[in-house]
């Protein structure tokens, strides 16, 4: 495109000098009055092919970091640090900060689903071996959206069964209404036969932030373990 572009441009310059010498008048101009004028003209030209062709290659160099999730850069919700608020299956509040220089995938989920949650995580622990010695640079939080049941306790002996660095955090009901909403995650009750015996309908994409904290890719549910390495690689690697 940028090639096409540049033809083009050329091709008018041609065409407006043609038309000049048709002009009887322009034949008895001095051609020191036709030089500075030709001059002007290459040197606009030449600025304006500078600026497309750093418009250019730099749309080549975005293109170059594509990623198998949907990138969501820029976006204005899902702020990281509004999972300060919680506390990890260890008891320990939760503070963003610390994860400074790690890629963070966040999910929402609860112990007790019976399909998506445990597929999720096992994609994310198969991605973690992919990743070798870079895993112990990604940080996987699992926010539960069933309070009342998934305890602490519970937590620690559900999250780390799939990876030991993942972390299960926890909060009081409300808490985690207003966290779900700051994440656009949608999740509800589906009542069973008894007052503890039901299952949550629940959002299935998960997070991921690069190592300044800013959210960067929606990865889908059912995403591969490789491509989700891949598109971690690509987030530590600065992309």
């Amino acid at each position: 495109m940028f090639i096409k572009i540049v033809i083009v441009l050329l091709l008018l310059i041609v065409v407006a000098s043609l038309l000049t010498n048709r002009n009887p008048q322009a034949r008895q101009r001095p051609l020191t009055r036709v030089r500075p004028l030709m001059l002007r003209v290459a040197i606009v030209l030449l600025v304006i092919s500078s600026i497309l062709a750093g418009l250019h290659l730099s749309g080549c160099s975005r293109e170059a970091a594509t990623f198998h999730s949907t990138d969501i850069s820029g976006a204005d919700f899902a702020r990281l640090k509004a999972l300060d608020s919680l506390s990890d299956h260890r008891g320990r509040r939760l503070a963003s900060a610390d994860f400074s220089g790690k890629v963070v995938v966040v999910y929402f989920g609860y112990t007790l689903c019976p399909d998506i949650c445990p597929t999720t995580l096992t994609a994310m622990k198969e991605a973690m071996q992919r990743l070798g010695p870079a895993a112990d640079r990604v940080q996987v939080l699992f926010v539960t959206v069933d309070p009342e049941r998934d305890t602490p306790e519970l937590l620690a002996a559900y999250v780390p069964w799939f990876d030991a660095r993942f972390l299960g955090l926890h909060a009081a009901p409300q808490t985690t209404r207003e966290i779900a909403r700051e994440f656009h995650v949608l999740y509800s009750k589906v009542k069973g036969s008894a007052a503890l015996d039901y299952s949550i309908d629940h959002s299935a994409t998960s997070y991921a932030y690069d190592p300044a904290g800013r959210l960067r890719l929606l990865i889908r549910h059912g995403e591969s373990p490789d491509n989700i390495a891949a598109d971690l690689r690509q987030l530590l690697a600065g992309k």
